[in-house]
């Protein structure tokens, strides 16, 4: 008798159609069944809120008939349900041929057809591109960009050496920038639990100073992290890059500034209180909200960066599900930059003081990478650019691909 044969089974994760075009590949498929294929190979499951019930039978109809599935509310067979979601689940050739259907569909669905193939453009992932900070560029998508944090407040929370002169915040820049900072982020407003509230004159007494010293010397784009129309106005006439609006331009200054002055901005997820419906949708629609507010002032979509803000307006819980979930802000087509460093849910999950939490901060460094961060900010630059060079490796596989 014959030897038995041994048989090799694995199961392959394939993210996005260019991996399963790799994995094709590497059994012998040709480019033309490649090309057939790969959009076969992987698979969404996308969730659409707050559809009437003639929309979520048409959408669920759509994709039984192209061999997916669909989740409804029960109500939606008798209508006794006024909206519903639906949980979508289907490969990406299905969602293809359901986002041409419905783009033929009336009931507002040729709409949502063109929404539905958007998105799902977002998360197969974008081109790296240069973006323009105000005479100063950055790469967006290459390679994750490590901002240095710089606070000039006599109250922060996190750090625990104090720039509150010129001379020691122009040190401390340069250092970040030695260590491999590619933006430094300058405050002079606490943003810690209780913290108190200063005033435009007292934040500009702290910032302006700083930014004069730095920017001249330093190579780097310099973001001013400010909620303040007016900080943010001289602080852009001091040279300054980048606006980091904690706020997401709810000062009705903001939006016409950073448009005039062309300063690319990051909008951070904030609120009051830790209530949510959903929480992760709750925070896609407020960044849907605001971008849409930006645009529509006439900011451009390439200077759009957005920051889920780990500990605002959320519990420890409710921060780490936001990382667990991170790439999913991926959908909404943005740069994600991530600030974690140092931050009470990492106190919280260790037990540790701010001054014990480098390890902590290493680690959602490191998952917020693998999630899709772009940009992470951070206090401790040394040490979290050998992170992010590291996760990079092991990640982004362009960046492999070129040292080989």
């Amino acid at each position: 008798m014959g030897s038995k044969q041994s048989f090799k089974i694995r199961v392959v994760n394939l993210a996005n159609r260019a991996e399963a075009w790799r994995a094709m590949k590497s059994v012998g498929a040709d480019d033309s069944g490649c090309r057939i294929m790969a959009p076969k190979a992987v698979f969404r499951t996308v969730k659409i809120c707050g559809l009437n019930p003639v929309q979520a039978t048409i959408i669920k109809q759509e994709m039984l008939a192209k061999g997916g599935d669909a989740a409804v509310s029960r109500g939606v067979v008798n209508h006794s349900v006024r909206e519903t979601d639906v949980l979508l689940m289907g490969t990406l050739r299905q969602y293809d041929e359901l986002s041409a259907k419905l783009r033929m569909q009336p009931f507002g669905l040729a709409r949502l057809g063109e929404e539905l193939r958007r998105v799902l453009e977002n998360v197969e992932g974008r081109r790296a591109y240069r973006l323009n900070c105000r005479g100063r560029e950055l790469t967006i998508g290459e390679r994750t960009l490590v901002m240095g944090v710089l606070n000039v407040t006599p109250d922060s929370f996190s750090d625990t050496v104090r720039y509150e002169t010129v001379e020691a915040a122009k040190a401390r820049a340069l250092e970040m920038v030695a260590q491999g900072a590619d933006i430094i982020d300058v405050g002079g407003e606490s943003t810690r639990p209780g913290h108190t509230p200063v005033g435009e004159e007292e934040e500009l007494r702290r910032v302006l100073p700083v930014l004069e010293a730095i920017i001249p010397l330093v190579p780097t784009p310099v973001s001013i992290d400010t909620t303040k129309a007016g900080v943010a106005k001289a602080a852009l006439a001091a040279g300054a890059h980048i606006v980091n609006d904690q706020w997401a331009l709810v000062d009705p200054g903001m939006a016409p500034l950073v448009t005039s002055q062309k300063a690319p901005v990051i909008l951070m997820y904030n609120q009051k209180g830790t209530e949510y419906t959903d929480l992760i949708q709750d925070m896609i629609s407020y960044f849907q909200e605001r971008i849409a507010h930006a645009l529509a002032a006439g900011v451009a979509v390439e200077s759009i960066i957005i920051d889920p803000g780990f500990g605002f307006g959320k519990t420890p819980e409710q921060n780490i599900q936001v990382m667990r979930h991170l790439e999913e802000f991926g959908s909404l087509g943005f740069p994600v930059l991530v600030g974690t460093s140092r931050k009470s849910f990492i106190g919280y999950a260790l037990d540790l003081p701010v001054t014990e939490r480098l390890e902590g901060t290493a680690a959602s460094v490191a998952v917020a990478i693998m999630k899709g961060a772009d940009i992470v900010r951070v206090h401790d630059v040394q040490e979290m650019v050998r992170v992010a060079r590291m996760t990079d490796a092991l990640v982004r596989r362009q960046n492999i691909e070129d040292r080989i």
